[in-house]
């Protein structure tokens, strides 16, 4: 997938700067010994991509088939990938002190977490999750995986899903469509991240209400 022009990626309101990344691994506990096998991530600023890193990493294990029947990545392809020696600080560097966004974040932040400690890298502390957004956002959605959501609101598709950088574009115009409903629907002039970021710990009953006294107390603000 090519990178998005602003016009295309175009928001209504101001939005922070976020690194929206995804993760591919061997299995699903990296308390259990499973490694991160790609990364992906995209920088995205002012409604739009402006740079992107992606590595596929040789985690020094065989892939279970089921893995490599899910992501299309091989053993034979790991073995000429750079190790998480290399990649992981070359991630730190692109993520810098920005905050992170990714879909279902708790399970990515587990990996994210373990890995940097391995190579002692500065955790990052702000990391925001757009499946928790989406279900307060857009309650209607048949679910909230990430292919759902794509589908349900009509969102540019990548080659395929379960690749850490396709993956992570299709978050990232997930995460521009839930800037665009705050503004559209709720009135705010600015979408700050720790807005979403708070939102997806608020009770989903409660959503509605906590963003209408959020976008009051903005507009209050601004003396609008």
């Amino acid at each position: 997938m090519t990178l998005k022009s602003r016009d295309q990626f175009f928001t209504t309101a101001d939005c922070c700067s976020v690194v929206v990344f995804d993760f591919e691994t061997t299995g699903m506990s990296p308390q259990q010994g499973d490694r991160v096998i790609e990364v992906g991530a995209v920088r995205f600023e002012a409604g739009s991509i402006v740079a992107q890193y992606q590595s596929l990493i040789n985690p020094g294990i065989s892939l279970d088939p089921f893995i490599s029947d899910l992501t299309g990545i091989n053993d034979l392809m790991l073995a000429e990938a750079p190790s998480a020696h290399q990649v992981i600080p070359e991630f730190g560097r692109f993520v810098g002190g920005t905050p992170l966004v990714a879909h279902n974040a708790s399970f990515d932040k587990r990996f994210l977490d373990a890995e940097f400690q391995r190579y002692a890298q500065p955790l990052p502390v702000q990391i925001g999750c757009s499946m928790l957004a989406a279900r307060r956002i857009f309650p209607e959605a048949p679910n909230h995986k990430l292919g759902t959501l794509i589908s349900y609101l009509e969102l540019p598709t990548a080659r395929r899903y379960h690749r850490a950088l396709d993956d992570a574009i299709m978050t990232a115009f997930l995460w521009a469509r839930l800037e665009q409903e705050l503004s559209t629907s709720y009135g705010f002039r600015e979408v700050p991240f720790h807005l979403l970021q708070r939102l997806g710990r608020i009770p989903c009953r409660s959503a509605s209400e906590f963003l209408r006294q959020a976008a009051k107390k903005q507009q209050e603000e601004r003396g609008c």
